[in-house]
Order: structure tokens, then C-alpha cells, then sequence
């Protein structure tokens, strides 16, 4: 007999493990299906972002940081480290450790809030009277049946026309962050989130990294005074970064990849190097979920085709996360988990695409909300700007990280933040405020008006603020 749920969750990632807790706290009866396996075969809860993406990324971002700092700026403190080695499998060991936490976590939030976890994959069988009913596929099949379906089964990496991902040498975001010891020379392909940050981390530990991107600009997507201040740090650690390339063959041979490509003047060039990212992007995971078995309406992309509210073309099925439209961010998939769960429970579920912040996690960190300069010139609306470096914010002197700036976009008649855009130290921290200020519709003067801790990071914040109205106190 067919086990009976008011709510059944497809993938334990950020959006659907959050979407069944917050049904089982609404007092709905609550099974969430997901097939990541650890080591040992057993469940790994957390999706891409825990096991191969997010968590993993940060905490080797985290040591290749320390390490640099030992190597090349421990010195200015007047602190001598000398002989500084790394040990990459004990570094890779920790990152796993904190990996397997994070799952067991998971595991231990869905029996606190009473959700029934099944171990495999999660597929459509048919539509049935007041429901769906849905086979798992793990160490022993199962059939449920679930009044209501939430289809949360996030993204896997593109692979390159003709060139698959073997882990070994040609490398997604998962063989990056598992390498057994530092190449001497490691390629990237795309300069996106992923790409800058294993990038970071291998750069740091002593690889010769090179960063082949399409696009004739860097960092399109981010304010374009913003990305300029990262491309000149990048730059001047020794990250290279080739704009407007057009990647040809790519081999795989005995010594590591070799990659013709044609730069952005038009001429023929290569590159040899012992591993190669790749990372242009994501794909959503519809495959196996058996969505024509119930007629799930899928685009060319292969996403699950939602309305505003995640809602499916099918009554009672929603999606959420990577495998719909939006930006493919855990952040955002965790919020729209929270309003899908809240919507079937009868509430108002809340997502503002417009104050989703987006970050990248390189030294220095890049972070921004809303939109930027270059977005509203081609909108035709009027703003006034405000910048300050954090050359003059003196808690960043005191951190020996004076890389950077914070830059306020406001609405020239209204004075209402229309976006606000950092990179420096600890920005993914301070983004926050100005996600706070701007889903409360808050001014640049409301923040200028705001007392900030001295010294603080965020002084610089209030500093831009201030610079909208042409009135900084210390620049």
C-alpha cells in the first residue's frame, strides 16, 4: 500500500529541503526524497550546494586564504612563518568533514520537524484521485503517494560541445574541488561564480592559472566600476584572465588538456595545462524525475515551466530552485521553498526578485543587490552615485585590506536605493544591510542618517551613502 503525504519534496537541496521543513512546521504531514550519496553509500542531503558547490567551495577558499596570508602578508604584522607547506589532502579532508556536518544536519532537522526522508530518486508515476503518486528508486523502492508535489531537483554543470566532464582531467565544479594536490598549471573556462572562485583557491596554493572567457567584458552582470576594481586585483595577484576568446579542440592527452582558442584579437593561440575547469554555466535536472508520465511542462531548456508564485502547469505540483527560471542561487531557492510550503498552506508566500543579493566569494569578495549603473542608463532613469574606497575606511587599514569600494545607485527625484554594489572585505556580510534597506523601499539618506559601529567595515556603507548627497566625512 502506497504511502499517503499532504506534501512530497523531490530534492533535498537548499530549496527543497527548507520547502519540507516549512510545510511540516505548518502542520502538513511531509516526505522529501533525495538520492546524494557519501562515501559509504549513505545519504548526503544538501544538494549541490553542500556537496559539491557552496559549503565545500568556502571552506577551501577559507584555507587557501590562510594560506596566502602565511606566505605573503603575515610579514607586515611583523609575524615570520617561514617553510609554509601545504597539505592538500588534509585541507581536502576538512572540507569533507564539513560537508558530512552539514548533511547530518539536514538528517537531524528533518526528524526534529517529523519529515520522512526517502534515500533515491524521486520520480512521477501517474496522477491519481486528490494527488500524484511518486516511486522512489533507492536501496528499496517505495511508492508514495502526496497531495501536493514540489519538484526541487536543482542543476548539474554544462559540459563543453563534444568535451565530457571525466573529473580527472577536464573538471566541473565537483573534480575542482576534490584535486588530490596542486597543479602546476590549471585552465578555466568561463569567469562566472564558479570559475573565479577554484581559481582562487588552486591560484593561491601555487597554481598557474589561466581564465579563458566568451565574453568581451568581465563580470557583465556586475556594475561595471565594480568588476574593473576586480579585474585590477585579480590581475595584480597573478590571476590571468582572457576576455573575448572563442574555445576550438580541446584534447585531453598524457601530460594534462590542451585547448586552441582564438583570443580577442582573432588570433589562433593555445594553452597547455595538467587540469581544466570548466564553467559556462548550469543545466536544470529534469531528467529521470518522468514529467511527460503526468504531462510536466518543461521549456527548451529543459527547466520546469513555473508562474510568479512556482506554480506548475499541472494543479498541485510547484518547483522551485535551479530547475525553474530566475537565478540559480541557494539563496533564492531556500526563499522560494519557504513561500511554496506557505502557499499551500493557504498564506502569502514573499520573494522579491528585485533584493536577491548575489556574491562571489574571491579575495576580494564581490557583492551587489538591485541594479546597476549600466542598467540604468539603458532604462533611461535618473540617479545620483556614491562611492567609497575602502582605502579610507580605517577598520580596513587595521585588517591590512584596503582593496576596493562600496557604491550606493539611487533614484535622483526619490532618493529610493535602486542598487547598491561592493568588492572588498567581508562584503558578502555587508550586502546584507543594503538588501534589508532596500526590501523596506529606504533612502540613501536613511542610511547616511544610521549610526554605524567604529570602526567598522560597514562605516564604509554608511560612507557611500553619504557620497550620494556629496557629503563624506572621511574621503
Amino acid at each position: 500500500m502506497s504511502k499517503q503525504f499532504d506534501v512530497i519534496v523531490i530534492g533535498a537541496g537548499p530549496g527543497g529541503y527548507i520547502a519540507a521543513i516549512r510545510a511540516a512546521q505548518l502542520g502538513m504531514q511531509v516526505a522529501c526524497i533525495d538520492e546524494w550519496k557519501n562515501d559509504q553509500g549513505g545519504p548526503a542531503p544538501g544538494g549541490t550546494c553542500t556537496n559539491v558547490g557552496c559549503i565545500p567551495s568556502k571552506a577551501l577558499l577559507q584555507s587557501s586564504e590562510y594560506f596566502e596570508h602565511a606566505n605573503k602578508h603575515f610579514a607586515d604584522h611583523g609575524i615570520t612563518a617561514k617553510d609554509v607547506k601545504v597539505d592538500v589532502a588534509k585541507m581536502i579532508g576538512r572540507k569533507d568533514t564539513i560537508v558530512r556536518q552539514t548533511n547530518e544536519g539536514i538528517l537531524y532537522l528533518f526528524k526534529k520537524n517529523k519529515v520522512s526522508f526517502f534515500h533515491g530518486t524521486g520520480a512521477f508515476s501517474r496522477a491519481v484521485e486528490g494527488g500524484y503518486e511518486i516511486t522512489v528508486n533507492g536501496a528499496a523502492s517505495e511508492t508514495l503517494v502526496g497531495k501536493q508535489i514540489i519538484v526541487a531537483t536543482g542543476s548539474s554543470a554544462r559540459a563543453l560541445p563534444g568535451v565530457d566532464f571525466d573529473e580527472q582531467a577536464i573538471l566541473s565544479n565537483d573534480g575542482a574541488l576534490a584535486l588530490g594536490a596542486v597543479p602546476k598549471t590549471l585552465g578555466v573556462i568561463g569567469s562566472g561564480v564558479i570559475g573565479l572562485e577554484m581559481g582562487s583557491v588552486w591560484r593561491r596554493l601555487g597554481a598557474e592559472v589561466t581564465v579563458l572567457e566568451g565574453l568581451p567584458t568581465f563580470l557583465g552582470a556586475v556594475d561595471e566600476q565594480i568588476a574593473k576594481e576586480a579585474k585590477k586585483a585579480f590581475d595584480k595577484q597573478g590571476l590571468k584572465i582572457e576576455l573575448g576568446v572563442k574555445i576550438g579542440e580541446v584534447k585531453k592527452g598524457k601530460k594534462g588538456v590542451s585547448v586552441a582558442y582564438t583570443n580577442g584579437k582573432g588570433e589562433a593561440a593555445s594553452l597547455e595545462v595538467e587540469k581544466l575547469i570548466v564553467s559556462i554555466g548550469r543545466v536544470p535536472n529534469t531528467r529521470g524525475l518522468n514529467g511527460e508520465a503526468v504531462g510536466l511542462k518543461l521549456d527548451e531548456r529543459g527547466a520546469v515551466v513555473v508562474d510568479a508564485q512556482c506554480r506548475t502547469s499541472l494543479p498541485g505540483v510547484w518547483a522551485v530552485g535551479d530547475v525553474v527560471r530566475g537565478p540559480m542561487l541557494a539563496h533564492k531557492a531556500e526563499e522560494e521553498g519557504v513561500a511554496v510550503a506557505e502557499r499551500i498552506a493557504g498564506q502569502h508566500g514573499h520573494v522579491n526578485f528585485d533584493t536577491i543579493p548575489w556574491v562571489i566569494y574571491t579575495s576580494p569578495e564581490i557583492a551587489w543587490v538591485g541594479r546597476t549603473e549600466q542598467q540604468l542608463k539603458e532604462q533611461g532613469v535618473k540617479y545620483r552615485a556614491g562611492t567609497f574606497p575602502f582605502m579610507a575606511n580605517g577598520r580596513a587599514r587595521a585588517l591590512g585590506d584596503t582593496t576596493g569600494m562600496v557604491k550606493f545607485l539611487a533614484d535622483a527625484e526619490t532618493d529610493e536605493i535602486l542598487g547598491v554594489h561592493m568588492v572588498g572585505p567581508s562584503v558578502s556580510e555587508l550586502i546584507a544591510e543594503a538588501v534589508v534597506a532596500m526590501e523596506f523601499k529606504a533612502s540613501s539618506e536613511d542610511i547616511a542618517r544610521i549610526c554605524h559601529a567604529h570602526p567598522s567595515l560597514a562605516e564604509a556603507t554608511k560612507e557611500a551613502a553619504l557620497a550620494v548627497d556629496k557629503r563624506t566625512l572621511n574621503f
